[in-house]
């Protein structure tokens, strides 16, 4: 994984008072957050920059924007961009959307659960008009369905050139650490397979409102032309990387347990055939050792 580092905190603006309420700016809006849907309004307008800059938008991008809220992306992403598609769960956000997004020709609101959006069928009619040879996924997601969602992104084949996500500090930095490092985890692995991973921008948890409990970091994740490593089973290699760090404090020769239908002298052997020793853990392993544990276990 190429892990870039393009930049640090933004440039804070006071956007709070000393209780801790928003102060009033042209990005807060009137609609309550929700905490059912995890909702915090991102309100730093440093940090909406350091988003739209690190997106890699342009004049040709198709833009698919995941829970545009209040629209603090929407628009500076439709200044840059060839078309936006904003994509909003929230029924009480759509009216103010489609107000604010008005004067803009090339915003369409979608009232949707991205989860459950055809975003192949999406994009290719989208891509059929116009002059966009681009597509870009971006938002702010919502912490508690963090991983679904990249994970739907990645492993849905979208004709997309890159995501760039706002999330959980704790999560992004277990995705964008690098395979084989001590941070390293299951989800660390199942990125890398798809994408290049790049940060963008810490974020101070004071740059929401309301101010949420933990701080934020925005990735931007650079989907690969070819995979990481090459498989006959993608399925599998993840049944593997899943059953090493279902017992991370445990060997490889333990956790590999929860794997169905092998047993203990069974991996062992396997480990042994891959060229890895069996008192080893999960996060120390290279995405290519995974995959070499892999086709030994499909072997065996």
């Amino acid at each position: 994984m190429s892990l870039k580092k393009q930049s640090g905190k933004a440039k804070k603006e006071k956007t709070f008072d000393k209780s801790g309420r928003a102060k009033t700016n042209r990005l807060s809006g009137s609609i309550k957050p929700q905490k059912s849907l995890g909702q915090n309004f991102l309100v730093d307008e440093g940090v909406v920059e350091a988003i739209i800059e690190g997106s890699n938008v342009n004049q040709n991008s198709l833009v698919i924007e995941i829970g545009p809220g209040t629209g603090v992306l929407t628009c500076p992403l439709a200044d840059r961009a060839g078309k936006v598609i904003a994509i909003e769960l929230d029924e009480r956000m759509i009216s103010p959307l489609r107000v604010k997004t008005f004067s803009y020709g090339n915003v369409s609101i979608i009232h949707e659960d991205i989860l459950k959006v055809d975003l192949n069928k999406l994009i290719e009619e989208e891509l059929q008009v116009g002059n966009l040879n681009n597509v870009r996924v971006v938002g702010n997601l919502p912490y508690y369905i963090t991983t679904p969602i990249i994970m739907k992104l990645l492993e849905s084949n979208l004709n997309v050139d890159s995501i760039t996500a706002m999330m959980q500090k704790e999560v992004g930095d277990r995705i964008a650490a690098e395979p084989g490092t001590k941070l390293a985890g299951a989800i660390t692995y199942s990125v890398n397979y798809y994408a290049e991973v790049t940060k963008v921008i810490d974020v101070e948890r004071e740059s929401f409102f309301p101010i949420p409990k933990v701080d934020s970091v925005v990735l931007r994740m650079d989907l690969r032309k070819g995979k990481a490593v090459h498989v006959t089973d993608e399925t599998f290699l993840f049944k593997c990387i899943k059953a090493g760090f279902s017992q991370r404090r445990k060997t490889l020769l333990n956790s590999l347990t929860a794997l169905e239908n092998y047993k203990k002298n069974e991996i062992e052997k396997a480990l042994t055939l891959a060229g890895i020793e069996k008192n080893r853990r999960a996060e120390s392993l290279s995405m290519e050792e995974f995959a070499s544990l892999a086709k030994v276990l499909q072997e065996e």
